[in-house]
């Protein structure tokens, strides 16, 4: 495993020097013939697995690169929490990439428990937890050393208060990994109030920045390591993704201009 490791950081960092937080340097080759997110077990829309590089995979592609980055800076396995983890398609995913990171244990905690979903992917009934991150009372049961929060927050009416509670059991050094929508700045306030009016049940209802990130990641006792936008457009299922070129552009933009409105990746550590 630590050779594997080793070799992921070779191919993400091509230059002597260069930053592993460059995702236009890391791989992408292989969403284009991912049998296990076309499969009907994936949560995915036909659209998008009719195409060779569906942008809507970035989610999980962002998430995924993160954890390997950490995993390979790590002697240890990574005893890893994912927040929302709905249907467990960022674990499928990641079963689904060419190198793996060296995960320890991985717990799963959701509001709703998808039991049968888990059990066909391997997630052990000791490892899911039932948990509402908007009550009062929410805690973690024990300490980790990194969380995953995919599209999370946005569905949260205090998503500083939520985020503030899962760092508090992130060990020291360790990092939370998330994405949701993004917008700039001065519309997070006028959207959230729109969003909050209109939310249907389990809708959006907060808006992000790549500015209200970085200040939550300080009110949470974190730094924001590393931060970007994923993509100009997106049109699922159109000729455009089967372009390796296309893709490359998405996360170019993505990567210079994280308030374009879309999504946002980043990755935070804690102090």
């Amino acid at each position: 495993m630590r050779s594997s490791r080793s070799r992921f950081l070779q191919n993400v960092v091509p230059e002597k020097n260069a930053s592993v937080y460059r995702p236009l340097d890391w791989d992408f080759r292989f969403l284009a013939e991912n049998a296990a997110v076309r499969s009907k077990r994936f949560n995915m829309t036909a659209e998008a697995k009719s195409v060779r590089y569906p942008i809507r995979l970035l989610r999980y592609w962002f998430a995924y690169h993160l954890l390997c980055i950490e995993s390979a800076c790590r002697a240890a396995p990574i005893d890893l929490v994912e927040i929302g983890v709905h249907k467990a398609q960022f674990l499928q995913f990641v079963h689904s990439a060419p190198v793996q990171p060296n995960i320890g244990r991985w717990t799963v905690v959701d509001a709703v428990i998808h039991t049968e979903k888990f059990r066909k992917v391997g997630i052990k009934k000791e490892d899911v937890l039932e948990a509402n991150l908007e009550s009062q009372d929410f805690d973690l049961p024990r300490d980790y050393d990194a969380a995953v929060l995919l599209h999370v927050l946005e569905h949260l009416f205090e998503p500083d208060v939520a985020l503030q509670k899962v760092a508090r059991r992130i060990r020291p050094g360790g990092v939370l990994i998330g994405g949701s929508p993004v917008l700039p700045h001065f519309l997070v306030a006028s959207h959230q109030k729109l969003e909050r009016k209109t939310a249907q049940p389990m809708g959006h209802v907060s808006v992000f920045s790549p500015r209200r990130v970085i200040e939550m990641a300080e009110a949470a006792g974190c730094t924001t390591e590393f931060i970007s936008g994923a993509f100009f457009m997106r049109s699922s299922g159109s000729p455009l993704e089967n372009s390796a070129a296309w893709l490359r552009f998405n996360l170019w933009w993505g990567s210079r201009f994280p308030s374009w409105p879309g999504e946002i990746y980043w990755l935070m550590r804690k102090r």
